[in-house]
């Protein structure tokens, strides 16, 4: 890592701040006065500022049952953001990995590890996303088939020319379906049912790359992630979502 990068996520100071320290000459590595920002430095070197040493802060990791009403955004004039469900947690370089609209609630996973954060959320991971998705229109058993196959086919979203990539569909009664999906672009959900001619009520997301939701949290609850969760999101494989011909609406 550059020396400048890391002074400044020990610190929290900014970069041009960084710069001064550097200049000034009260940074060294390996107990040799360093002026240069763009060294690059090791874990085995200690770095000191004013010869304090510094020390790398451990990535953080989390799970929130998001409200509705809750956006997830770092700031929102209007709205409460999913950050600020962190009651006791400093904000400092908290990024959220995988958004879900104001009005869907379920599981948002929220971090300081962007590498991290681009394993779990970029398209080419193809990580599965898994919705419990409630309907305006009940489905009946004939029509519960056609879905599943729509779903699996991938759909024409309006003003969209790419079909969605297969989805599995599973029914759970007539109002209510469980949707895995390995993208995500706006509104899909909702989008998906729109274009087979229903209407989503509500929406609530239960797992993304094998992370399942707490069941003990309360809606707006948090918790960090165990190290058998962040595990799981390493070796989640790639599913098929083409659906078995054994769903079927029950």
């Amino acid at each position: 890592m550059r020396l400048d990068k890391f002074i400044a996520h020990c610190t929290g100071a900014s970069r041009n701040e960084v710069k001064r320290w550097l200049h000034a000459e009260k940074v060294t590595v390996a107990e040799k006065t360093v002026k240069n920002s763009k060294q690059q430095i090791t874990s085995e070197q200690t770095v000191r500022v004013n010869g304090q040493a510094l020390q790398y802060p451990h990535p953080r990791y989390f799970m929130l049952n998001k409200p509705a009403g809750v956006v997830c955004s770092t700031d929102d004039g209007e709205h409460p953001t999913a950050l600020d469900c962190l009651k006791g947690v400093s904000q400092s370089n908290l990024q959220i990995a995988g958004r879900l609209d104001k009005d869907t609630t379920g599981l948002v996973l929220i971090t300081d590890d962007g590498q991290w954060n681009h394993k779990i959320t970029a398209p080419r991971a193809a990580k599965n996303k898994v919705y419990l998705a409630s309907l305006a229109q009940p489905i009946s058993e004939s029509a519960a088939q056609d879905y599943i196959t729509q779903f699996a086919n991938g759909l024409q979203l309006n003003g969209e020319s790419k079909l969605t990539r297969p989805a599995q569909l599973a029914f759970i009664n007539e109002h209510e379906a469980r949707v895995t999906l390995q993208e995500g672009r706006y509104h899909q959900v909702r989008r998906m049912f729109a274009a087979c001619g229903n209407r989503v009520v509500s929406l609530h997301r239960e797992s993304i790359a094998g992370i399942v939701l707490d069941s003990t949290l309360a809606p707006g609850q948090f918790r960090a992630l165990t190290e058998a969760e962040l595990t799981q999101t390493l070796i989640a494989q790639k599913h098929n979502a083409q659906p078995k011909s054994t769903d079927s609406h029950s």
